[in-house]
């Protein structure tokens, strides 16, 4: 959500204008993230996100907008892609694919309690079963082949013991991936990163109201276990730099527990709950070894430090949890 291409106010109004959106309010830079161009987007009729993809081609976008458009009518609070006079969610602007939708209300939580958790995990098990019969189909980007790709690649920077790391996780997923186990997984459409600052909430501490999930632009087709994973490796761990990565159990229990309440988990997913938690790792300390040390230049870019993920695999690999 850095900015990576500027757009003029002239330009977001002839935007909104072709949308039926009203007339401009105000244009706003959206800071943090670091894959797409985001604005906030406010006019005369309401409030709305504007993404740039920098990355993701034209002929890919639309496995992600319309996958948003398939839960938003399917009763998941997601961001709503609007639609041109055409009927077409995927836009252009600045010769860039672009997509504007709904502004969720509400807040994120970098904070959570169990019940934030708890409310995070039915969501995600709600989220599953309405994409389960969406018609289009798209691997998930980041998965094990880009693993494979782009460890290489940034192995020059990492030192011995990180090297060594790094190369047997990649070895031991590839174990994972060709186990009977890994190919009885359920899995269908994933958010894929669902960290705090993708989730939006209202209400009270005590009460939270869940208000949205955002940010799709890695989703893709892959296991459910993998995405509650990645879930869990965010939501349910401490963050606080005295007890870095430190497992949480009872944010863990909560979101588990809600999560099942809609979805049961099957005994393979059990039997690889660990594995895939380090999966999750490994697939997040990659990205950011990769854009912390071949970073893209753009105005407010904050690269995320890599060493958070290494800490985290470290500690699902020596304390691994079993359900």
């Amino acid at each position: 959500m850095a900015v990576f291409t500027e757009v003029s106010e002239s330009t977001a109004q002839d935007l909104l204008t072709q949308l039926k959106l009203g007339e401009l309010v105000e244009l706003k830079g959206i800071q943090g993230g670091i894959e797409n161009t985001n604005y906030f987007l406010t006019s005369s009729v309401g409030a709305y996100v504007l993404t740039l993809f920098e990355r993701l081609t034209h002929a890919q976008l639309p496995f992600y907008l319309y996958l948003m458009k398939h839960l938003a009518q399917n009763g998941i609070p997601v961001p709503d892609p609007v639609s041109d006079r055409h009927g077409d969610l995927l836009l252009t602007v600045q010769d860039k694919p672009a997509a504007v939708v709904n502004r969720l209300r509400g807040h994120s939580e970098l904070s959570p309690t169990p019940a934030h958790c708890a409310a995070v995990g039915q969501m995600l098990a709600r989220m599953h079963l309405a994409g389960s019969d969406f018609a289009r189909a798209q691997p998930n980007l980041r998965g094990l082949d880009w693993w494979t790709q782009t460890i290489p690649v940034v192995l020059p920077f990492l030192d011995t013991a990180a090297s060594e790391l790094i190369q047997s996780e990649l070895a031991y997923q590839h174990h994972i991936a060709a186990s009977s186990a890994y190919t009885a997984l359920p899995r269908g459409p994933v958010h894929a990163d669902l960290f705090r600052d993708n989730v939006m909430f209202d209400g009270t501490a005590e009460s939270p109201e869940l208000t949205g999930f955002f940010d799709f632009y890695f989703a893709g087709v892959d296991t459910w276990l993998f995405d509650l994973s990645v879930c869990i490796n965010d939501w349910c761990i401490d963050h606080e730099a005295s007890t870095p990565c430190r497992h949480n159990p009872h944010k863990m229990q909560a979101l588990i527990n809600a999560y099942q309440s809609v979805r049961p988990l099957t005994a393979p997913e059990r039997q690889l709950f660990n594995a895939t938690l380090r999966a999750g790792a490994l697939r997040f300390w990659v990205s950011r070894l990769w854009d912390f040390h071949l970073p893209r230049e753009a105005s407010m870019l904050q690269a995320h430090d890599p060493s958070h993920f290494e800490r985290l695999l470290r500690e699902r690999v020596t304390q691994p949890i079993h359900l």
